[in-house]
């Protein structure tokens, strides 16, 4: 098997360090690796495949001697550096906003949209965390019964803002059982621990915030359809791993509850857990390390006499929603012998 010249920028970070764990555990076919990160921490120390790593300055020229870049080290970073990687003949597979709605870069979750792969097309878009496991689910049922309308409610873990939401609610929730002062907010507008906030990123002005609206319009561009009409509200919950989302959909054609669960059964990447009568449906504890996206409570949606139906979905917003998928894009361009 043919192997491949990998670079990870953005190491040190808690995506970064996602994407090498995927890289061992899916046995990736790596010929060499390198990882990269800024002046803070590079010289430091990383493990990969049992051999350590010394973490090396990310440049311009990182993309020489580079068949695949996976970057998650933000959107100023990517904007600057993945050109350069790109013009050296690398594929950049970015993990931040910076190219999702850019035109010519294709936005890819690869069970719904690896078509939009091509060999020109050097720089790849790792989609959001909430829209990548919702398109995932939604795909089968559109390809079935084309859906029209998606109104969706996140409850979005603290680890997607990254490892100061994962500290602040720890030490919030500490103080809290030990009867202290609760430290003030920080990372987040409020307080996190024991809270819900309805605001992920900042508002337009409509009232969405940029979280909302990247699951709109990043949605229509994944599933190739315009006129997918998508609405979101999106909440940060005080849960350290996994978001989970309430997703309502209306169809064209006709789609029940146990043809939805067909399809979603049969669909890759997918794992249907829906038992009302035992009480058993996907939580944020169930998707914590796991490379799938589960969908369950799957209902008809009794206040429309048209075709609505509702379910809930749950993955691991560091791994399905950021590093797996990355390297699920990588894979795909190896299957498919784009690189």
């Amino acid at each position: 098997m043919k192997k491949y010249r990998i670079a990870v920028a953005g190491a040190t970070g808690a995506v970064g360090r996602e994407m090498i764990k995927m890289l061992e555990n899916r046995n990736f076919p790596v010929e060499s690796v390198k990882f990269l990160a800024s002046e803070r921490s590079a010289g430091s120390k990383l493990t990969f495949n049992g051999k350590e790593y010394t973490v090396e300055l990310l440049t311009k020229d990182g993309g020489k001697d580079t068949d695949i870049a996976l970057f998650s080290a933000g959107g100023s970073v990517s904007k600057e550096f993945a050109p350069h990687f790109a013009a050296d003949g690398c594929f950049v597979i970015d993990n931040s906003s910076a190219w999702r709605m850019e035109k010519e870069v294709p936005l890819v979750v690869p069970e719904v949209n690896p078509g939009d792969l091509k060999k020109d097309k050097k720089i790849i878009a790792n989609p959001n965390c909430s829209t990548i496991q919702m398109a995932a689910a939604l795909k089968p049922l559109h390809d079935f019964a084309k859906v029209k309308r998606v109104i969706v409610s996140t409850y979005q873990a603290v680890s997607g803002a990254g490892q100061k939401g994962i500290t602040e609610l720890a030490e919030q929730s500490k103080a809290w059982a030990k009867g202290e002062e609760i430290p003030a907010a920080s990372k987040f507008q409020y307080r996190i621990a024991f809270n819900l906030i309805p605001q992920i990123d900042v508002f337009d002005e409509y009232d969405y915030t940029k979280e909302e609206l990247k699951m709109t319009n990043e949605t229509k561009k994944i599933m190739g359809d315009d006129s997918i009409m998508v609405s979101a509200t999106c909440v940060r919950v005080p849960v350290f791993r996994s978001h989970s989302e309430s997703v309502w959909i209306e169809t064209e054609k006709p789609l029940s509850p146990e043809k939805a669960k067909e399809l979603l059964s049969k669909a890759e990447g997918i794992e249907v857990i829906d038992d009302a009568a035992n009480k058993k449906y996907p939580m944020p504890l169930d998707a914590e390390g796991k490379q799938v996206t589960y969908v369950g409570r799957i209902r008809k949606d009794i206040s429309n006499a048209g075709n609505g139906l509702t379910f809930w979905v749950v993955s691991d917003n560091l791994l399905k929603g950021a590093a797996l998928n990355a390297v699920q894009i990588a894979e795909t361009l190896i299957k498919n012998e784009i690189v």
